[in-house]
C-alpha cells in the first residue's frame, strides 16, 4: 500500500539549512512530502521555501504564521493540516541536519512494516548517540530523560526526542486542543500522552549531530517548563485519566 507521508518542519531563522533540508526529503525514496511551519523568521526562511514551492509544487507546503509562537504550537498546527488533508504518517524533524533525513525511512518502516503507532529516534536507547555538543548538555538531556521516567513511568529512554513518526490514529486520538506545552515539555507530552492512550511505541537508534549552520533555539526556560510540566502531567493523570479523542 502507498502510504501518504508527511514530514513537518517548524522553522525560525533557518536560512542556511532550508533549501537544503528541502531538497534532501524530496530526494528520499517513498513520495514523502514536506510541511514547512515558519514563524515570521525576519532571515528570510519563508521567503526561501516560497522559491522552492515552484521546485516541487506538489510535495512541498508552506504555512507562514506571525510572530515566534513556540514549537508545540507549530506542530498542533501541523498534526491538525496533515489530518484534514488525509496523510497516513506523519513526522516531527529539526530544520538543522541534527536529524538525519534518511532516518525518515526507518521511522517510516518502524510504524509502517512492524505495526508500532509512534517511531521515536532515540539518541539513548543505544548508548548515547550524540556528535558536537558539550558533554553539560549532553548530561543534560540524558538525565532529563531519567527524571521523565522516574516520575511518569513512561518506558521512553530519550524522552524529549523531537525526531519522531506518528499514525495518523494517535494524532487523531489526541485530544490536540488540549496539549499544554510549548518546548522540551511538548515532546514529553506528546509521548506521554500516546502510552497512556495505549498506543504502541517504539525507540529507533539515531546519531544526533548538532547543527553547524544558524543558531540553536534553546533557552532555559524550556528546561523549567519540562522540569515542572513532568510534575503536572503525572497528577494530571492521576486524578483524571487519559481518553482518546472521540472527535478525531
Amino acid at each position: 500500500m502507498d502510504h501518504r507521508k508527511l514530514v513537518i518542519i517548524p522553522t525560525f531563522n533557518e536560512k542556511e539549512n532550508i533549501v537544503e533540508m528541502i531538497e534532501a526529503v524530496m530526494g528520499l525514496s517513498g513520495g514523502f512530502e514536506l510541511l514547512v511551519i515558519d514563524d515570521g523568521s525576519p532571515d528570510g526562511t519563508g521567503t526561501l521555501v516560497k522559491d522552492q514551492l515552484r521546485v516541487f509544487p506538489e510535495r512541498l507546503h508552506l504555512i507562514e504564521r506571525q510572530g515566534k509562537l513556540g514549537l508545540g504550537t507549530a506542530y498542533i498546527t501541523g498534526f491538525k493540516w496533515a489530518l484534514e488533508k488525509g496523510y497516513d504518517y506523519i513526522f516531527e524533524m529539526d530544520a538543522d541536519f541534527s536529524h538525519n533525513p534518511d532516518d525518515l525511512i526507518r521511522l517510516y518502516e518502524a510504524c509502517a512494516d512492524r505495526n508500532f503507532d509512534l517511531a521515536i529516534g532515540s539518541r539513548y536507547i543505544t548508548g548515547v548517540n550524540v556528535v558536537n555538543w558539550p558533554m553539560g548538555r549532553v548530561l543534560m538531556s540524558y538525565f532529563a530523560s531519567v527524571y521523565v521516567k522516574f516520575i511518569t513511568g513512561l518506558p521512553v529512554k530519550d524522552a524529549t526526542a523531537g525526531f519522531k513518526c506518528y499514525h495518523k490514529s494517535v494524532l487523531a486520538g489526541i485530544k490536540l486542543d488540549e496539549v499544554r506545552f510549548v518546548g522540551y515539555a511538548f515532546q514529553i507530552e506528546m509521548k506521554f500522552t500516546t502510552w497512556k492512550l495505549g498506543f504502541k511505541l517504539v525507540e529507533i537508534p539515531i546519531i544526533f549531530t548538532d547543527r553547524t549552520k544558524g543558531t540553536s533555539k534553546m533557552s532555559p526556560g524550556i528546561f523549567k517548563e519540562a522540569g515542572f510540566g513532568v510534575i503536572s502531567m503525572k497528577i494530571k493523570s492521576i486524578f483524571s485519566p487519559y481518553q482518546l479523542n472521540q472527535n478525531g
